[in-house]
């Protein structure tokens, strides 16, 4: 998987033992240039592409100590937290989850991760 990286800023980076994941956003997906629709579906998508970029440092998603979710709008909340329990069945990371104005009107979530890998 190639991120798709709207500005200058690097994806992924690790720093010692630890791996920074830039918010991953759900409105394209980076393998067909489609559009998601739907908080389910952009949920999803964020989450394949945190995924990706956590293989390429040799990590996973249980390697995950703390996300933030970017949500456009409260009443998702739900769908989201069930698309979101989907990706994390083992060990659960921090999270907090925050209600703001995404830059582009098709956006209906962002997320970013931070890993801890000895």
């Amino acid at each position: 998987m190639s991120a798709i990286v709207y500005g200058p800023y690097s994806p992924v980076v690790s720093a010692g033992d630890f791996i920074f994941v830039s918010g991953q956003l759900g409105h394209t997906d980076p393998a067909t240039g489609g559009k998601n629709e739907g908080i389910v579906s952009q949920t999803g998508q964020c989450l394949e592409n945190m995924q990706a970029l956590l293989t390429s440092m040799n990590a996973s998603l249980d390697d995950v100590v703390k996300t933030t979710v970017f949500l456009k709008n409260a009443d998702d909340f739900s769908k989201m937290n069930e698309t979101y329990a989907q990706y994390f069945t083992g060990k659960k990371p921090a999270r907090s989850t925050i209600v703001v104005s995404l830059l582009n009107p098709d956006m209906l979530i962002e997320i970013e991760c931070v890993a801890y890998r000895p």
